[in-house]
């Protein structure tokens, strides 16, 4: 079994800046795409930053330039830097994990339980 959990949300100005981080445990052998989902009230989930190595990342149109996703190493943990936000970037934010436990086992998808992230004034 593996476990995601977030840390980093809270409430702050617009303008503001924010660094959620995101720890796996269990059963890992493998780390392979990590990314980050965030869900407004009334919307639909949107998958803004993925990262499947440690060196390329991906950015929805809505956050690029501003967020900035990156990991230490292929394992453990990958972080989401948040700047400039916006009021719009109010939502539950949800990091998520391809992972192989054992090296003969295919992938599967994890997701954490999400931080709230109000931007507000």
């Amino acid at each position: 079994q593996v476990k995601l959990v977030e840390s980093g949300g809270g409430l702050v100005q617009p303008g503001g800046s924010l660094r959620l981080s995101c720890a796996a445990s269990g059963t890992i052998f493998s780390l392979d795409a990590r990314g980050w989902y965030r869900q407004a009230p009334g919307k639909q989930r949107e998958l803004f930053a993925r990262i499947p190595t440690v060196a390329s990342a991906n950015y929805a149109e809505s956050v690029k330039g501003r967020f900035t996703i990156s990991r230490d190493n292929a394992q453990n943990p990958v972080n989401l830097q948040m700047n400039s936000l916006k009021p719009a970037d109010t939502a539950v934010y949800s990091c998520y994990a391809r992972v192989r436990s054992r090296s003969w086992v295919s992938p599967a998808d994890y997701w954490g339980q999400g931080t709230q992230v109000t931007v507000s004034s």
